[in-house]
């Protein structure tokens, strides 16, 4: 360690402590308003107005909750989710898990990368399909030959790009008072469009993928400590939990605040226009149209294709660590790529699975909705798994969940089932 790193560590400056704190919940967040989160609350915003913004504050909670259990759990167990449910559960709970969990991020990657795409073609008029390829390879390149943890330092830092959708909020001066009205009493409508947009909503905020990629963070900052066998990993103290705490709600206070703003922007500016409908990421970019005028389209670029670049690694990533646990493979980002081989090729299979759905050429926006949908329609039988976890003394100890934690996953879970098979009974004929 360098006299650097030493005095940051015994430093009496709480911002050096605080920011210290942050790691995995920190790039949790950032990555959890992907591509598709930009699409869907952009769309939810232009759709229905102010009617969606509950749907922030009441997220915020739930997924700090939730995002906490799997951190936890991957502190405690020194293990992965799908690692602690291997050694607990029945394999066939696990074979489950990781199918939905799997099917989710191909279909998520493949959306983001669309996304991505036709941002960056909306920009120079060129055909999307050759970028579409371009971001996958750069991604696994990236991903499979330098730490991911330097890739998400810089990645990062493009995703701050999103508080444009803030300032621009502040621009076309929304009606503070219609606004707040809909953040604190939520007017609920009965019909399959405002249930579906609800869905996706909370599918692109409470993501399978970031419950698996959480838990497997905290073990491998454990490893980067040297904590290299199960031994030195089991087991966390109150200091450690409370750290944790602190790295996911401020993750996750990040994440939902831009969540929050594009919806308030969007309806502002294009639902307020009579634009009720996004069909192409030209429509979605003008919404940052009063900030940047024709620079709308660089900043939306900049914003999608930056969190895009974050994001599809934590999507393939968590479904190779989940794949990785599931057979007892060798699992980790920092491993070189002869000693994680089927880790990576999982990884990079996932990336091309997603690029090979893109050949389809579905509308990019359209597909980015149609993902947050499936989260939201696959986490609920991802989130019992997680809050069985998190509550299991065997696995657990003396740190299952506490009461608070208890009731608000256990919210988060009945509530995703009751907008998932309300959706169900909507679509019925």
């Amino acid at each position: 360690m360098t006299d650097t790193e030493k005095t940051e560590e015994h430093s009496h400056n709480p911002l050096v402590r605080y920011f210290r704190m942050l790691g995995p919940g920190l790039v949790t967040g950032a990555s959890d308003d992907d591509p598709a989160g930009i699409a869907t609350y952009s769309i939810a915003g232009a759709t229905f107005g102010y009617l969606t913004l509950w749907t922030a504050l009441l997220t915020l909670p739930l997924t700090i909750a939730v995002q906490l259990v799997c951190a936890r759990i991957g502190l405690v167990s020194g293990r992965g989710l799908a690692g602690a449910v291997r050694r607990h559960y029945p394999r066939g709970f696990l074979y489950f898990a990781c199918l939905l969990l799997l099917v989710a991020n191909v279909f998520n990657i493949s959306a983001d990368l669309a996304g991505m795409a036709d941002a960056v073609a909306m920009l120079t008029g060129w055909p999307s399909m050759p970028f579409v390829a371009l971001f996958g390879v750069l991604v696994i390149v990236a991903t499979v030959y330098t730490r991911y943890a330097t890739f998400a330092r810089y990645m990062k830092w493009l995703t701050a790009i999103l508080f444009a959708y803030v300032v621009t909020a502040f621009l076309v001066k929304p009606q503070w008072g219609a606004a707040l009205r809909a953040t604190f009493v939520p007017r609920l409508h009965w019909n399959a469009e405002y249930v579906g947009t609800i869905v996706a909503i909370f599918g692109t905020t409470i993501s399978p993928y970031l419950f698996f990629w959480q838990a497997s963070q905290e073990v491998e900052e454990e490893r980067a400590q040297g904590r290299i066998t199960m031994a030195a990993r089991r087991g966390a103290t109150p200091h450690e939990l409370r750290d944790a705490c602190v790295d996911v709600v401020t993750g996750i206070s990040f994440s939902n605040l831009v969540f929050y703003f594009i919806i308030l922007t969007t309806a502002t500016t294009l639902h307020r226009a009579g634009l009720h409908g996004i069909a192409s990421t030209r429509e979605a970019a003008e919404a940052l149209r009063p900030l940047a005028g024709d620079g709308a389209y660089l900043l939306f670029t900049i914003g999608i294709v930056g969190t895009g670049l974050l994001a599809i690694p934590v999507l393939a990533g968590s479904a190779s660590y989940a794949i990785a646990e599931l057979f007892g493979w060798r699992s980790g980002l920092d491993l070189r790529p002869r000693q994680g081989r089927r880790f990576y090729l999982v990884l990079a299979g996932a990336v091309v699975a997603g690029m090979a759905l893109d050949l389809f050429q579905m509308n990019a926006v359209r597909m980015l909705f149609l993902s947050a949908v499936l989260n939201g329609l696959l986490a609920p039988p991802l989130l019992l798994l997680v809050m069985l976890v998190g509550g299991n003394r065997h696995i657990m100890g003396e740190h299952v969940n506490p009461q608070w934690l208890n009731v608000l996953g256990w919210t988060a879970t009945l509530l995703m089932t009751a907008a998932a098979v309300a959706l169900g009974v909507l679509a019925l004929p």
